[in-house]
Formats: C-alpha cells, sequence, structure tokens
C-alpha cells in the first residue's frame, strides 16, 4: 500500500491533490505530472510513502532539473515506484556499465550451455544492477527541503509518517488531509 500527494506552492499557499502513479512510468513521466500541477513554475512537491518501509520526495522548480530525496534505497528498489525514483545517476551507477556487462557471457559457458554451478551465480556478488547495489538508506538530495524549512537532519529523522511530518513543517498538513 502505498500514498503519493503531490503539493504545488502557489501565491496563496499550498495546494494539494491525491496522485496516481499508475501511469507514471518514468522519471520523465513523473516530472510532467508535476510540472502540470503548476502553470505558473512554482514548487511542486511529490510526496510518496509505503507502508513505512520507505518515502520520497520529488521537487521540480519550474524547468530546473527534478531533485530527489529516498529514504531507504533498498527498500523503494522493491516497489515499483520507488524504482521510478532510483535513477542510476541518484545511485551513484554509469547507466551504460549495466548494459555492457548485460550483453557479456561472463559464466565461461558457451550459448546454449547451462552453467555448472548456477547457485554460485546467483549468490555471488552481482552486477551493476542488481538489488545489491542499491544501499540500505538515505539516497538523493538530502537539502531538497532545506529551504522551505525541512533541515537535512529533521528529513533523515523522518520515517513512519513522513509526509505527514513534511505537510506540517510546511504548514500544509490541513492542505494535504484534505487529499488523505
Amino acid at each position: 500500500m502505498y500514498f503519493a500527494a503531490l503539493l504545488a506552492r502557489t501565491e496563496d499557499g499550498w495546494e494539494a491533490s491525491d496522485t496516481e502513479l499508475d501511469d507514471v512510468e518514468t522519471l520523465s513521466d513523473l516530472a510532467d505530472l508535476a510540472r502540470a500541477a503548476s502553470p505558473d513554475e512554482d514548487t511542486v512537491l511529490v510526496l510518496i510513502e509505503q507502508e513505512d518501509a520507505w518515502f520520497g520526495v520529488f521537487r521540480v522548480d519550474g524547468e530546473e532539473d527534478p531533485r530527489i530525496y529516498v529514504s531507504d534505497a533498498a527498500a523503494a528498489a522493491r516497489s515499483s515506484y520507488g524504482e521510478i525514483l532510483l535513477t542510476d545517476e541518484l545511485l551513484g551507477r554509469d547507466p551504460d556499465d549495466g548494459d555492457v556487462l548485460d550483453a557479456l557471457d561472463l559464466d565461461g559457458t558457451e550459448d546454449g550451455e547451462a552453467a555448472e554451478d548456477d547457485d554460485d551465480a546467483e549468490d555471488g556478488a552481482g552486477t551493476a544492477g542488481s538489488a545489491e547495489s542499491v544501499p540500505h538508506g538515505p539516497v538523493g538530495d538530502a537539502l531538497i527541503l532545506d529551504d522551505l524549512g525541512v533541515s537535512e537532519k529533521e528529513l533523515r529523522l523522518m520515517s513512519t509518517d513522513a509526509v505527514t511530518e513534511i505537510a506540517e513543517s510546511l504548514g500544509a498538513s490541513e492542505t494535504l488531509e484534505t487529499v488523505r
């Protein structure tokens, strides 16, 4: 179970809308969704929370590059919504590394032959795209909300109900409750 909300900053304060992410497949789709919420190119936040396992903050300010923070990358990697946020850049991976390694036959067998010890391959260190290369803990821009009154330290300490805590810090808790 997840909850996603979109908070758009306007002249009159924050406006919230419940955000359905079923049609969002890429980071570009998410950026388009966020930008559509603010025709005046104001700050827009997409807050995603999954059953106390992890939360993510996605921020766009006009046409600037999006900024992302994820509280627990390993937990988010097990979620289709988390996978949208966990870009190679965010994880510090070279996007080409996985493609090159995936294209190579590194098990020493010819095409069509079975590897002698498949268990070793499954228990091994893995490739650049494996879940093992995703760190446990936070990744991304921990200063994403700093200019809005949520410090890096506060953001890193949030856990079970982070979306509500963020909304309270922004003065948007009543607005958020209308869509929760």
